[in-house]
């Protein structure tokens, strides 16, 4: 091991199962010039129906930011085991805090999956080129609420 090398513990599926808990995560990656045809094709009523006026205000109207938020809640929404389906955009909120740390909060139905699921914390990380914006959304489950949820949807 040279001494840039470090040595990362990561915990086993095993132990993370006998601790009752679960990770689950989302990706997305935006490319911008398609994104940007989406803006000026749906204009304000696009912008409002999947941002809240909080991220609107922080963006500025620049794309970069925009479309990284926006990769941020199609993650969540993968994260969370349901695609855009049942829920909205706007119900998952990037803000930033004065460092410039990311962080995601879930109202409404988004909220409510996330109570079904036993999500216990929810990080995300955002990151964007002059082309791309992409989004890692991880969310810690307890396993044993997540067990009884998915049983309750496939016993249906």
């Amino acid at each position: 091991m040279t001494r840039h090398d470090r040595h990362v513990a990561t915990p086993s599926p095993d132990l993370l199962s006998t601790a009752g808990m679960e990770v689950r995560a989302g990706v997305d990656r935006v490319e911008l010039a398609e994104f940007k045809r989406v803006m000026d094709t749906g204009g304000g009523p696009f912008l409002d129906s999947v941002f809240t006026g909080r991220e609107l205000a922080h963006c500025g109207g620049r794309l970069d930011r925009l479309a990284a938020r926006f990769a941020a809640k199609e993650a969540a929404t993968k994260a969370l085991g349901t695609g855009i389906r049942g829920l909205s955009l706007s119900e998952i909120e990037v803000v930033s805090h004065a460092s410039g740390q990311p962080e995601l909060r879930l109202a409404g139905r988004a909220s409510d999956r996330a109570a079904e699921l036993g999500v216990t914390s929810i990080s995300v990380s955002l990151t964007h080129t002059s082309s791309t914006a992409e989004a890692f959304v991880v969310a810690l489950v307890n396993s044993n609420t997540l067990n009884s949820a998915t049983h309750k949807e496939t016993s249906v």
